[in-house]
């Protein structure tokens, strides 16, 4: 059987769902090819999305055109704001959601997508001629061809999970690994290696003892991710915090000699930022207890996830040592937790646009690359979607002009920039400290940055552009009323003294007492009955509208700063340098800069300047050279 797309996408993981939507979106005709379709965007670990940094990732999916925001919205059961108590820049929106209303509500969006189809099966073979990609065939004997293809297999690549001294080949629990796929790739020039990822025991909730615990609500503040929805449907629930302590930890050290990760079973690296409980245990030996976070599955389920009490020791270690807090005395658990070791592909050969440097026309995206979450997945994803649809609808190669986000317009392009140049050797994971134009890539104002971007791309449609452009008529609304609205001391010292703040001596505007910090919006609209009017004119979910403005009043020098900085480096980012040189032949550079320039070979000196080994006299040997 020979099926024939404009582009293909192998793997319904959160970085295939959203390649596939974007692809077909751009008007490319797309096939998904996923082993499940009843567990498309499934959440193999942690059944929320967002965090930090990761919350960011996914306001900017959404404001591109993508879907995470949307179905995380529609399927929520618990929304916070993290990093409140630090500045805006840092603010990170987190949902806990029903991990199966999350799969079906994903599933209700592909099948409503114009241009996609899915073909259920698994991925056997790449099929490559004259160095690019053309299709693949299938385990069940279909051959699929296309102009583009896009790998996003997850963990399911050569996948074996571990518990205790046991392996089982699967790429996740109950599900098969996928052989021989890696292989028709890396026999093109393409490298891969091994990671480690792991996940926590599930637990009934029937069986838990909420009296031993912390209730941790949710916010009561209508937060949301998507800047098109008006409301989630779901009940919110609570999630619940317990500490282990030594009697725990005494437990699970008896096991460490059965433990994978220190037995020598597991060679492949794991990620730092998300360590396994006997990894905590190791790492930090004087602590006497460890936080966890008990967090429901869903709505309708007894299922509860362990945040914290990753582990891939003996079930019956885990088990014994989950008895030993007052909480779990009576535990029942569905099933351990495990550790899984994968495929993936150094991503140092790919381009920006995620298109291989090795292969034409294939696209990689998500865990395949070395990155860990279903936010940096769900990101890779989208760029991937949108250049492999590109680069389909291109009529010669010379014409393909990718959609590539720099590091001053979206975390999604600190991700792949990272990627790119400098590579990995642990999962990566996004944090806000790895984006220096941090107060520029704001939860608020994705928006502003992307959507008349996706829009001019055809991803974004005309309701979200058009909504786009009332918030931001909205927002500049009251941004103009306060820096015109004048203050007299007489009127208002008074009540600036109860709110905490030093009364007038001169008349000001009201943008001046805007960026007081005991002042905002809301506590000056009580005092001051115009701007009250104008916070309250009918407009659709006005109090985003008004924090987005706060916001930009407040932060104006920082922001203006950054901006400057960031312009800097755009003048390194115009100066290319592919092609023009063979550094083995530079003996003014040193010599891990020029190893390093040979195999990643950047596009541009800005590019260069970030690769790990590369100095600032390097960078200046090259523009030298370049007759700057």
């Amino acid at each position: 059987m020979v099926l024939r797309y404009d582009v293909i996408v192998i793997g319904g993981g959160h970085a295939g769902c959203e390649a596939a939507c974007a692809s077909a979106n751009m008007g490319a005709k797309t096939c998904l090819v996923t082993m499940d379709m009843n567990k498309i965007a499934q959440m193999s670990c942690n059944p929320a999305i967002g965090g930090i940094a990761k919350g960011q990732i996914v306001r900017e999916i959404d404001a591109l055109g993508g879907q995470m925001g949307l179905v995380t919205d529609a399927t929520s059961i618990q929304f916070r704001m993290l990093n409140v108590g630090k500045g805006p820049a840092v603010w990170s929106p987190r949902a806990q959601c029903d991990r199966g209303k999350f799969i079906w509500e994903w599933r209700k969006r592909l099948d409503e997508t114009k241009n996609l189809e899915v073909w259920q099966d698994q991925a056997d073979e790449l099929i490559v001629e004259d160095k690019k990609a053309i299709g693949v065939r299938t385990i069940w004997g279909a051959e699929i061809y296309a102009k583009c293809v896009v790998v996003t297999a997850g963990t399911f690549l050569n996948g074996l999970m571990h518990i205790g001294r046991k392996m089982v080949a699967g790429g996740r629990i109950a599900e098969p690994a996928v052989p021989h796929f890696t292989e028709s790739i890396t026999q093109h020039g393409v490298v891969s290696a091994r990671m480690k990822t792991g996940t926590p025991v599930r637990i009934d909730k029937r069986s838990v003892d909420f009296d031993e615990m912390e209730i941790q609500p949710g916010e009561n503040r209508p937060y949301q991710f998507s800047y098109m929805n008006k409301g989630g449907a779901l009940k919110q629930l609570p999630c619940w915090t317990v500490n282990t302590n030594e009697e725990v930890h005494r437990i699970l050290r008896s096991g460490l000699d059965d433990s994978p990760l220190y037995n020598g079973q597991i060679q492949s690296i794991g990620p730092r930022y998300c360590p396994s409980i006997e990894t905590k245990l190791m790492t930090f030996p004087e602590r006497d207890k460890h936080p966890l976070f008990l967090e429901p599955e869903g709505e309708d389920t007894n299922e509860m996830y362990l945040n914290g009490f990753s582990s891939s020791l003996p079930m019956d270690v885990q088990i014994e040592a989950l008895k030993k807090m007052p909480a779990f005395r009576n535990v029942r658990v569905y099933r351990p937790g495990y550790a899984i070791e994968y495929d993936f592909f150094d991503p140092t050969q790919l381009y920006h646009s995620l298109e291989s440097k090795i292969i034409g026309n294939l696209f990689m995206a998500g865990q395949v690359n070395g990155t860990t979450g279903y936010e940096e997945a769900g990101g890779q994803g989208t760029l991937a979607g949108i250049n492999a649809a590109l680069k389909a609808g291109a009529e010669s190669e010379s014409q393909f002009s990718p959609l590539i986000l720099h590091r001053d317009e979206a975390y999604i392009g600190v991700l792949i920039d990272d990627l790119v140049t400098k590579g990995v050797d642990e999962p990566y994971r996004m944090f806000t400290s790895r984006a220096e134009y941090r107060i520029l890539l704001r939860q608020d104002d994705a928006d502003a940055r992307l959507t008349e971007k996706a829009y001019k791309l055809g991803l974004a449609k005309r309701d979200r552009f058009d909504w786009w452009m009332e918030k931001k008529e909205a927002i500049e609304e009251i941004e103009t009323f306060c820096q015109n609205f004048a203050i007299k001391p007489r009127l208002i010292n008074d009540a600036l003294e109860s709110l905490g703040t030093t009364p007038l001596q001169f008349g000001c505007k009201l943008v001046d007492l805007v960026n007081r910090p005991q002042l905002n919006l809301t506590n000056l609209s009580e005092i001051i009955a115009p701007l009250k009017e104008v916070l309250n004119r009918p407009s659709n979910r006005r109090e985003e509208i008004a924090e987005a403005a706060e916001i930009r009043m407040k932060y104006k020098g920082y922001i203006e700063r950054e901006k400057i900085v960031a312009e800097k480096m755009h003048r390194l980012e115009n100066i290319k340098i592919r092609g023009h040189f063979n550094y083995e032949e530079l003996q003014g550079l040193s010599t891990e800069c020029r190893q390093k320039l040979m195999k990643i070979q950047p596009e541009t000196l800005a590019q260069a300047s970030r690769i790990p080994g590369v100095s600032p006299s390097d960078i200046n040997v090259l523009l030298v050279l370049m007759g700057r």
